[in-house]
């Protein structure tokens, strides 16, 4: 995906969020190791970071997410096939589809949606 921050403006955009209240982090061993940013049921954010894949550290920032809303909604971009897989595999479902102009970055993204279900906690 294409860099369109400067380093010192993504730090600007993440103490933002954070000052929010929107950010929920991952640890191990004291070292953030990912995060999510979620404004009620948007996540505006959402990473992981490349050597701590695999171990559950996404999987249990989203179900935070899931026990405090009963819907999230998202956008993640079209070409991201292994976020894609993710949020499928997590029980979003892709509802919309973007061609670009309604993001920074310009590429086609989708929107994806979780609701709990019906008498589930």
């Amino acid at each position: 995906m294409p860099c369109l921050m400067s380093g010192a403006e993504a730090v600007a955009h993440c103490d933002r969020m954070i000052a929010r209240g929107w950010v929920t982090v991952a640890e191990e061993a004291g070292t953030v190791q990912g995060f999510l940013a979620r404004e009620g049921d948007f996540i505006h954010a959402f990473y992981v970071a490349g050597g701590a894949t695999g171990r559950g550290l996404g999987r249990a920032l989203l179900d935070r997410a899931k026990m405090e809303r009963p819907a999230l909604s998202l956008r993640s971009f079209a070409a991201n096939g292994p976020a894609l897989r993710f949020y499928r595999r997590a029980g979003f479902r892709r509802v919309a589809e973007g061609d670009g102009r309604d993001n920074d970055e310009g590429l086609p993204d989708l929107r994806l949606d979780w609701r709990r279900e019906a008498g589930a906690r």
